[in-house]
């Protein structure tokens, strides 16, 4: 005891608390006199205070070691050094020391599982926490409400509403009542992945459970209704909040429906809103004054955008990154870069530090310009900065390196894969630009073999994707493939773009295969066909093939009699330079016969 007395004592003091030999001498001797919980103590003590100068990786060996010198582990200790390398963000190696625990005997238990799901969950990583969820249900320990309501929350949080709605209904199987907090969480994770209907079914639900919905509850319904565009629903909600005696529309209230406004364009409605938010007594956060600035950015009102800046300034509203980045956005979508480059020196000057959404804006926006030097540069600042570029990011310069004149096909799979190694999951648009860059150089094999891998990153293509796929098996007049990719298409019930319709009935027809050509278009709606052949019509005109030209227009008359002046412009121009006479006459008559026809029937 008196070997733990002094313990007690120099560890108060900063001269000794970080000194290893005091910890492994005091837990020896408490090991040599049989007290092995005090002894496990005195290394938990360790971990916590070795945590605090960032050395816990050493404390947690010399735990290891104390095992080695007949230190029994401990399931205690265990959890609670887990739970100092979670809190750390040092995840990977939390789940290093519980293999090597668990190897060495010591049984985990559900606050072990629980310590892991918490720490992923606070990172963010909710297929890792969803894992070790999974894996504690199975164990058969009992899971609390407070660690579920965390990962219903965080599910939702990050997009993940089906799953988190799964974890909801399984709380009544597990014994536990959903409350408000739960149903609140559910309601807004839905609203942000857009099923409004879902949402409003599960307040209903919630409702005739006994749960009044709070003023959170209506925000992210308001929310929901504005991001889906239906401005005047939640609007309409809004005001029942303004009404009630109970709860009162908040900052966070206000705020959503600002921003409804703004994405409607109706901007002068959102101004209503900020003047009679502040007329209750609320105070407009920065987030308000940049939603609003956003909004006024995206109707061009750059003088109010200014004047707003300077009051958020006025009241002590700092400008954060997000306030910088709606501007810059806007300047530069109205072509003014050189005026957003100003913004940003002035939001350096204020200590504003770039993010990853300011260096995407900046890339977007000299890609569009084709200044793909820029965009390389800025690309190359914000890796250098610490800044980890996101998927984005790299379509985006992917994109415009297929695309531009010089088709820089080897940088674009440098910068593909270089996304991959740092486990980035490529989009839809990811793997369509590269495809049509291998398309347009002329390499199916590898084209093919992109398509064929998309589905290991749990993406579907969608037309564009099989269109660019079409284009490149066209150009090569593998026509009969071109056919086979165009049939799984509409199979999976897809509608092919007008330039894949149109590009593949004209490579029939240039081989004078107009029944083939025929056949690939009639699988589709009418309007889409009327539409795709009138194109059609003039893409043969102008190449001077008016007998093919004349058929699919006798086609257009038996699907619709009114015919397109633009399109009947163009063949009669192509038969004339052709000296086809007899298929205008041909038309020509059928067009007055029908017209006659249709006269008498309207009379």
């Amino acid at each position: 005891m008196l070997a733990l007395a002094f313990f007690n004592w120099a560890i108060a003091s900063s001269k000794f608390r970080h000194f290893t030999r005091l910890y492994i001498a005091c837990a020896t001797s408490l090991i040599a006199n049989r007290n092995p919980d005090k002894a496990h103590l005195v290394m938990q003590c360790m971990v916590t205070a070795f945590a605090e100068i960032g050395r816990v990786k050493e404390a947690v060996e010399t735990l290891i070691e104390m095992h080695n010198q007949g230190l029994t582990p401990s399931t205690k200790t265990l959890n609670w050094v887990v739970k100092v390398l979670t809190q750390m963000g040092l995840l990977e190696y939390a789940e290093n020391l519980f293999d090597e625990m668990c190897a060495r005997g010591v049984q985990p238990n559900c606050v072990t599982y629980r310590v892991f799901v918490v720490g992923y969950c606070k990172v963010g990583n909710v297929l890792e926490a969803d894992r070790w969820l999974s894996a504690m249900v199975e164990r058969g320990f009992v899971v609390d409400n407070a660690t579920l309501t965390l990962l219903v929350s965080v599910f939702c949080e990050k997009g993940f509403a089906t799953r988190a709605l799964w974890y909801f209904r399984r709380m009544s199987e597990m014994g536990l009542r959903p409350n408000l907090i739960n149903f609140t969480c559910v309601i807004e994770g839905l609203c942000k992945r857009g099923s409004v209907k879902q949402a409003f079914e599960m307040l209903e639900e919630m409702v005739g459970k006994g749960w009044k919905p709070n003023v959170y509850t209506h925000t992210a319904l308001i929310d929901g209704l504005c991001k889906k565009g239906w401005t005047e629903k939640a609007f309409r909600l809004f005001l029942k909040l303004v009404r009630s005696e109970n709860h009162k529309p908040n900052v966070l209230t206000y705020t959503a429906m600002i921003g409804g406004y703004c994405r409607d364009g109706k901007v002068s409605r959102a101004e209503m809103l900020l003047s009679r938010m502040k007329e209750q007594g609320l105070v407009p956060n920065t987030n308000t004054y940049t939603t609003l600035i956003d909004g006024h950015c995206k109707a061009g009102n750059f003088e109010r955008v200014y004047e707003l800046m300077d009051v958020m300034n006025e009241e002590g509203f700092g400008l954060n990154v997000c306030t910088y980045n709606a501007v810059v956005d806007g300047l530069c979508k109205k072509g003014r870069v050189q005026e957003a480059y100003k913004v940003l020196k002035t939001g350096f000057r204020n200590g504003m530090e770039a993010d990853k959404v300011t260096y995407t804006i900046l890339i977007s926006e000299h890609c569009k310009l084709a200044d793909i030097k820029q965009a390389l540069v800025l690309f190359n600042k914000m890796v250098k900065s610490g800044i980890q570029p996101d998927i984005h990011s790299y379509t985006t310069l992917i994109a415009v390196l297929v695309f531009c004149r010089e088709k820089r096909m080897k940088e674009s799979e440098m910068f593909f894969e270089e996304a991959v190694r740092f486990g980035l999951v490529p989009t839809n648009k990811t793997y369509t630009s590269m495809i049509c860059g291998y398309c347009r150089e002329g390499n199916l094999s590898l084209a093919l073999k992109l398509f064929n891998r998309m589905s290991d990153h749990g993406c579907a293509p969608d037309s564009i994707t099989y269109g660019a796929l079409i284009s490149g098996l066209c150009k090569q007049s593998k026509l009969d493939e071109a056919r086979g990719w165009y049939d799984a298409m509409i199979e999976k019930g897809l509608t092919p773009c007008e330039v894949t319709r149109v590009t593949l009935a004209y490579e029939y027809c240039k081989i004078d295969d107009g029944g083939s050509a025929m056949a690939v278009l009639e699988k589709l709606e009418k309007k889409l066909w009327i539409r795709t052949v009138n194109t059609l019509v003039r893409k043969l005109c102008s190449e001077k093939k008016v007998a093919l030209a004349a058929l699919f227009f006798h086609k257009l008359l038996d699907m619709d009699p009114h015919v397109n002046r633009v399109t009947l412009a163009a063949f009669m121009t192509a038969c004339y330079e052709s000296n086809k006479y007899t298929l205008v006459s041909d038309l020509s008559a059928r067009i007055y016969k029908e017209n006659r026809l249709a006269i008498k029937v309207t009379k």
